[in-house]
């Protein structure tokens, strides 16, 4: 994978992040906070992470080696869904100007991680895909579990505008 081919990947995890704020914003306090499914995470602790992934698995990726983690503490610290929006946005934020930052050589190179054995760039990326995706389904179910029929997840025509399709660039 090259940068180009990121970067088309990455558009579509653009149009995922709006859906998903639109899907936070359908939950309120008490909901984010609570435990709708039994043993598993809250909403907010799901959420966090997501994102802490997304932009920890970017920054990876950039520095060539995995950052600690802060995502047990970022979590106890959001309390309600105006901290939780501020988490997500600014996460947001520094995952996709790294992203968009990334260069060929940074997406092909391999970088050692936790997992036990070092992984290319562009895998790492990757796993951001999965990991998001398959959050985002549990958080649709915990949605459902609320008595809440979820926003659809490819509409992305009612994403804010800075999260809707975009033309390509000639």
């Amino acid at each position: 994978m090259n940068k180009q081919a990121h970067l088309a990947t990455w558009g579509m995890m653009r149009l995922r992040h709006g859906i998903t704020l639109r899907v936070i914003d359908q939950l309120n306090d008490a909901q984010l906070a609570s435990h709708p499914v039994a043993g598993m995470r809250t909403p907010i602790e799901l959420l966090v992470h997501m994102y802490h992934g997304t932009q920890n698995m970017t920054a990876t990726v950039l520095a060539g080696a995995m950052p600690e983690s802060t995502e047990k503490a970022d979590a106890a610290k959001i309390t309600t869904k105006a901290q939780l929006l501020e988490y997500v946005n600014a996460s947001w934020k520094k995952a996709n100007d790294t992203a968009l930052a990334l260069t060929d050589a940074q997406i092909g190179s391999l970088i050692q991680t936790p997992w036990g054995e070092p992984f290319p760039g562009f895998a790492i990326l990757g796993f951001i895909h999965d990991e998001y995706l398959h959050h985002r389904g549990q958080l649709y179910a915990y949605v459902r579990v609320c008595g809440i029929e979820p926003v659809m997840m490819w509409d992305f025509d009612h994403n804010a505008p800075e999260f809707q399709k975009q033309t390509a660039k000639a």
